[in-house]
């Protein structure tokens, strides 16, 4: 026995002093680079520089700033993120987790970025909101700010509250020292379902709520994981905001209509549409215009990046696109009728007129030109069917 306690006597202070050692290394220990985590994670070399490639590619650089790119996330340390949430459904979250590339959730997400998230973060209650005011203390004018849900206003904001604040109360707190502010997804960025009509709790948006700081907006129900991750990419090599559009938006990303990058593109060109869910033109993969498909007027990267692992997006799997990304949506008209006109040019200014010239009804409406071209159009396609069917016969007998 005395033997025993003599024993623990002299491991005692022995662990103290190591635990003291331990203490001062972390107190003094610099924060990791992303690639000293991504090696970290078990990751290799080629790993980091395809994701590295891969990122230089979604925020539209040329192939010789690859190594720029690599060379900011092998040097600077990471960069602290405070992610809030208020009225949404988290789906953004989900979509930047299940991003295609691993090192992206594995990475920037869970290892690297956040130090404050409600959704994912282990603290909760007082200790989840003492590492957001540690992070906000500590990092004063260094953090990204990322909010994801729009902010009600009615009724002195009593319809979102954490912690006894209201959302309002929280965003103006957090967007005061932050570096710059990312505004996931529609509902953050133009108010989504919860400003349609008759917007009950007054959902307002975050650059609507936040003054004299840059908000990117990311709009999307929910925005694709690699553009998400495009953007922090773009802050940590840049260490400045992307290029934005008059609407606030990331040109890398919301430059181009659905429309102009979907591969139904020549069907609508040269007027064959889909007229119901079930019918034959459907089954042949005709433009979903018709049955209410949003592309032509919605700008987005759906139809480039598409979604789970670059698998599809919504219009090659049958469906129109809502326009989801775009302001005001939920209200712009039921999402299964179709616009009768958008903004375009040409052949583009109306769809009704274009579809009755590449029929012959209206032949005299339309420059010989554009009509001839999609005449052409029209037989080359009606010809490759031909010939599809002749080979399923050949095939089978």
């Amino acid at each position: 026995m005395q033997q025993g306690k003599r024993d623990v006597y002299f491991r005692i202070p022995f662990l103290s002093l190591k635990t003291t050692n331990m203490s001062n290394e972390i107190a003094t220990r610099k924060p990791p680079t992303y690639y000293e985590e991504v090696q970290n994670k078990g990751y290799s070399r080629r790993d980091f520089l395809q994701f590295a490639s891969m990122m230089a590619a979604f925020i539209g650089l040329e192939s010789n700033a690859i190594g720029q790119v690599a060379k900011a996330m092998e040097t600077k340390p990471r960069v602290p993120v405070i992610w809030l949430h208020f009225q949404e459904c988290t789906c953004c979250s989900e979509s930047f987790i299940r991003s295609s590339h691993p090192i992206v959730a594995d990475i920037l997400l869970d290892k690297i970025s956040l130090d404050y998230t409600e959704t994912l973060m282990a603290a909760s209650g007082f200790q989840a909101e003492e590492a957001m005011h540690n992070t906000m203390k500590k990092y004063k004018g260094e953090y990204i700010l990322c909010v994801e849900g729009s902010v009600p206003t009615k009724a002195d904001g009593v319809y979102c509250m954490i912690g006894g604040k209201t959302s309002l109360q929280i965003l103006e707190e957090a967007a005061e020292n932050a570096k710059a502010i990312i505004a996931w997804g529609s509902c953050a960025s133009n108010g989504c379902v919860q400003a349609a009509k008759p917007n009950p709790t007054s959902a307002t948006p975050i650059h609507k709520l936040v003054k004299g700081k840059p908000v990117i907006k990311v709009p999307g129900c929910p925005p694709i994981g690699e553009v998400m991750a495009g953007v922090i990419v773009h802050l940590i090599t840049f260490d400045r905001i992307p290029e934005l559009d008059s609407l606030g938006r990331p040109k890398a990303f919301y430059s181009k209509r659905v429309h102009d990058t979907c591969y139904r593109r020549p069907f609508y060109d040269a007027g064959l549409y889909v007229e119901s869910f079930d019918d034959e033109n459907a089954k042949k993969g005709y433009c979903l215009y018709k049955v209410g498909c949003k592309g032509p007027s919605t700008y987005n990267a759906c139809g480039v990046m598409k979604w789970n692992n670059g698998t599809s997006f919504p219009i090659q799997s049958g469906h129109g696109c809502i326009g989801c990304s775009e302001e005001n949506y939920w209200d712009n008209g039921r999402l299964y009728d179709r616009a009768s006109s958008f903004a375009g040019f040409g052949i583009e200014a109306n769809a009704d007129t274009f579809g009755k010239v590449a029929l012959g009804v209206t032949a005299a409406a339309m420059a010989g030109h554009a009509v001839m071209t999609n005449v052409r159009k029209k037989k080359l396609i009606r010809s490759l069917e031909d010939e599809g069917k002749q080979s399923e016969q050949e095939l089978k007998s």
